[in-house]
């Protein structure tokens, strides 16, 4: 079932920078289960608009949230320039994450008991530090994203982790995976892997008109399957009940 939706640009500060968002609604007036939508390391794009766009047409409240002050990344050194440090540090992804939160938690139509963080690339990893920041949260869903966190603290994630991986992304190698598994593991996190056969690094995202970091590559069915299982970690952990229309 789909649902006519609205869409607006929402502006908020986060890493010292004035972020650029896209907030998508489901149609109706009542509150809504939410999703906070993480880009790629390139940022914010059509890519990830069109998605939350989807997702509100499944009835979720979306936030696709921004990295880079309203700047989309095509250069891969400028790209890596910031992403880079930025992986580094728990602390600032967890800031860019909780800012968006806020302006998702803001949003009138939003169940703030009913909220889900998705994220693809380094989006997937702002997403993961909010669930090792003891963030409430329904479920976590990552796309290229098997980061590992400071030691102990994967034990204050309180929902399903789902991580999809390409077999052939040598960003996100095997020994991320198992790093990642294992601090899951650990933590006793509810927590699923599924592995892309064939696929490289940002499998699900369309080819672009600019150079890419060496390993990325789409892989079309695997993107629509990466998709699919998105949304089944949704229904299955923050399904939306009754109307969506309503």
């Amino acid at each position: 079932m789909t649902t006519t939706i609205t869409a607006r640009t929402v502006e908020y500060p986060a890493d010292g920078l004035t972020m650029v968002g896209h907030l998508a609604l489901p149609a109706g007036a009542g509150r809504r289960p939410a999703v906070l939508l993480g880009p790629e390391g390139t940022g914010l794009g059509d890519v990830e608009r069109r998605r939350a766009d989807a997702l509100a047409e499944l009835g979720y409240v979306a936030l696709a949230f921004d990295l880079h002050g309203g700047r989309y990344l095509g250069d891969p050194e400028e790209m890596l320039a910031r992403c880079m440090p930025l992986l580094a540090d728990p602390d600032r992804m967890r800031g860019i994450g909780h800012a968006a939160l806020e302006v998702l938690r803001a949003e009138p139509r939003t169940d703030p008991d009913r909220i889900a963080a998705v994220g693809y690339g380094t989006g997937g990893a702002v997403a993961l530090e909010l669930g090792r920041d003891g963030v409430d949260l329904r479920a976590i869903g990552t796309v290229n994203a098997t980061t590992t966190g400071r030691p102990g603290e994967a034990a204050r994630i309180r929902c399903p982790v789902w991580a999809g991986v390409g077999s052939e992304d040598p960003i996100m190698p095997p020994a991320r995976w198992n790093a990642f598994t294992a601090e899951m593991r650990a933590a006793g996190v509810d927590w699923r892997l599924t592995v892309y056969g064939g696929a490289s690094h940002a499998f699900h995202h369309p080819p672009v008109d600019h150079p890419t970091v060496p390993g990325v590559g789409h892989h079309p069915q695997h993107a629509r399957r990466a998709w699919r299982d998105v949304v089944a970690l949704l229904a299955e952990c923050l399904p939306v009940t009754g109307d969506p229309g309503a």
